[in-house]
């Protein structure tokens, strides 16, 4: 699936100052990426505050993208659960007109073992008339997707393609892309090592950081794609504080900061989410202004 090689980004749901969902500034959002050299969109997933939006919201949302992007970048829908059944029956039912995969994390708060995880993504893949990224977040989800369960879902289950390994663990990566199959999707989820899992042989990023620098993001992961890594590693550590800055307070009150100093959105979160501090607001105002 070359679509999905490069750089993707985990789109923010912005919300005007009632809470509501800003379409106009999603709009403006979605055509900045694309002008800027994003090479695919992913909708609802985690950065967009998705456990925060009532089912019409979502719909809201996903018409919003898919209209405003026209068939331009390719398109995946954030599509996680821990109720595999009932996941299984949304992804058959669901309206899925306009995007390409879907991005599915690994079910959180149960803890499910390795096997548990396997038949999960078994059903999932199974119910999903598109084809599904895996998403391993142990940070978020309390279980860890290890590298031979990923080989064994990669080469037994044919509508998976990919996965977004966000362990922050470098060395997991490197284990995960030397089993998988040479076509399977190995794709960055920790902004900050992107390019050494690039370099290793991962295949591109479903970035955060992406979304507030997306011309030099992007840039530096093609770079990587390339071998040329010296003129990678120079974007690498221009952007690397910015990376620390974003996710000092948590996702996505960090990026939604940034993007509210670049005027692309309001400043608003849905709780328990909270804006960032004055402190860390002011950080990131400074390196958008050095930047």
């Amino acid at each position: 699936m070359k679509e999905f090689v490069g750089t993707g980004v985990a789109l923010i749901t912005p919300f005007r100052e009632d809470f509501s969902v800003d379409v106009e500034a999603l709009e403006n959002l979605v055509e900045n990426q694309i002008e800027n050299n994003i090479d695919y969109l992913v909708v609802l997933g985690t950065t967009a505050e998705s456990a925060c939006l009532t089912k019409e919201e979502k719909e809201l949302i996903k018409a919003t993208v898919v209209k405003k992007n026209n068939g331009r970048l390719p398109l995946v829908l954030g599509a996680g659960g821990n109720n595999t059944t009932a996941l299984g029956e949304e992804l058959k039912t669901g309206k899925l007109d306009g995007f390409s995969a879907i991005l599915s994390v690994s079910p959180y708060y149960n803890k499910p073992t390795q096997e548990g995880i396997y038949q999960h993504f078994k059903l999932i893949a199974e119910a999903s008339p598109l084809p599904v990224i895996l998403y391993n977040v142990p940070g978020r989800t309390a279980s860890n997707i290890l590298p031979q369960t990923v080989n064994r879902i990669a080469r037994d289950l044919p509508n998976v393609i990919g996965i977004k390994e966000a362990a922050g663990d470098i060395v997991q990566a490197m284990n995960l892309i030397s089993l998988v199959p040479e076509d399977f999707l190995v794709i960055s989820g920790d902004d900050m090592i992107t390019l050494p899992k690039v370099l290793a042989g991962g295949k591109g990023v479903i970035s955060v950081i992406g979304q507030g620098f997306p011309k030099e993001f992007s840039e530096m992961v093609s770079l990587g794609l390339a071998g040329k890594a010296k003129e990678a590693y120079k974007l690498h550590y221009k952007i690397a504080p910015s990376i620390d800055l974003i996710f000092a307070e948590g996702n996505p009150g960090g990026i939604k900061a940034l993007l509210y100093k670049k005027e692309l959105c309001q400043n608003v979160l849905r709780l328990p989410l909270v804006k960032a501090s004055d402190t860390l607001t002011q950080q990131i105002n400074d390196f958008v202004d050095s930047f």
